[in-house]
């Protein structure tokens, strides 16, 4: 038997969108809930249409949905990693809080706003051994004073690795279940087919299940995803190194430490200006480049 991957656009969507049951596991396995407040019912909500981008539009999948006490849950798979794409969680899922509200209603009324982010990347190189990153509004010098909406949580698959948590044991198995089965998969994990949950996300990756224009659509989205990431690390690579010499050379001839500092800041400023001109010339829309490298209109213009 031969699988296709969970975190593609097409399979992500067939197991977490089309099956109510697995994503409310998938949910309370993922998400910070305290005890009583795990989700047991869910609706579907339909996915917010955006304009098309055609740098971006095969490296995001996302879930929405809604559970029967009101709350709000936003799953998203980020196949890339991108400076900017903290704040655009954040926007998302104000959004989402903001238009729980008609004019005039009660706040009272606002419901939590989940959004869990699974990344295929990792961004936290200074926190070796952390995966799991949750963010919400608290009290900085009283941690334990919070104001209730935002819940963000972040998880960098790449640097999950198998443990025995005894109270974690269904997390494990869904990050286990988005990292292990690929189309290498020959024979599945034993622990996967004792769970019913799990045994059932595994059957909907089968790839008899899919017909051969999806199998061709998966195929292209892995194509597109491989050509963004090149084009990504080879501009920063770029611009890094042109950066660092010139860092070097100034700190060299003012014989001072804020040279090289000073040219590793301008170094990640040209990797982005690398990956503009690439984009500009292929012909991209000027406000998808500013969303992508987070440079300014002008900027962009003089390159």
């Amino acid at each position: 038997m031969r699988y296709l991957d969970p975190k593609a656009d097409l399979t992500f969507k067939r197991v977490f969108g089309e099956h109510p049951d697995l994503v409310m596991s998938f949910l309370n396995a993922l998400l910070p809930l305290s005890p009583g407040q795990e989700v047991t019912e869910i609706e579907y909500l339909p996915v917010e249409l955006v304009p098309d981008n055609p740098l971006r539009k095969n490296s995001i999948v996302d879930v929405r949905c809604r559970d029967n006490q009101g709350r709000i849950f936003l799953v998203e798979m980020q196949m890339i990693w991108s400076s900017e794409f903290k704040q655009r969680v954040l926007f998302n899922a104000s959004k989402a809080y903001v238009r729980q509200l008609d004019t005039g209603e009660n706040y009272e009324l606002l419901q939590p706003v989940y959004s869990l982010n699974l990344v295929n990347d990792i961004f936290e190189l200074d926190l070796d051994d952390e995966f799991y990153h949750y963010y919400r509004l608290v009290h900085t010098e009283h941690t334990e004073k919070v104001i209730e909406g935002l819940h963000l949580v972040f998880v960098e698959l790449p640097k999950f690795t198998p443990q025995n948590y005894s109270d974690k044991k269904m997390q494990v198995l869904w990050l286990r279940y988005l990292t292990e089965i690929n189309e290498r998969t020959r024979e599945v994990p034993k622990e996967f087919l004792a769970n019913p949950e799990l045994k059932k996300a595994v059957k909907a990756l089968e790839e008899s299940a899919f017909t051969d224009a999806q199998l061709a659509g998966y195929e292209k989205f892995w194509d597109i995803i491989s050509v963004e990431k090149t084009l990504f690390s080879s501009a920063e690579r770029r611009g890094m190194r042109r950066g660092l010499e010139e860092g070097m050379k100034k700190g060299l001839e003012e014989g001072k430490k804020e040279g090289i500092k000073e040219g590793i800041k301008e170094g990640i400023k040209e990797g982005k200006k690398e990956v503009a001109r690439s984009l500009k010339m292929a012909g991209i829309p000027t406000a998808i480049i500013m969303e992508s490298t987070g440079l300014s209109e002008v900027e962009i213009e003089d390159l």
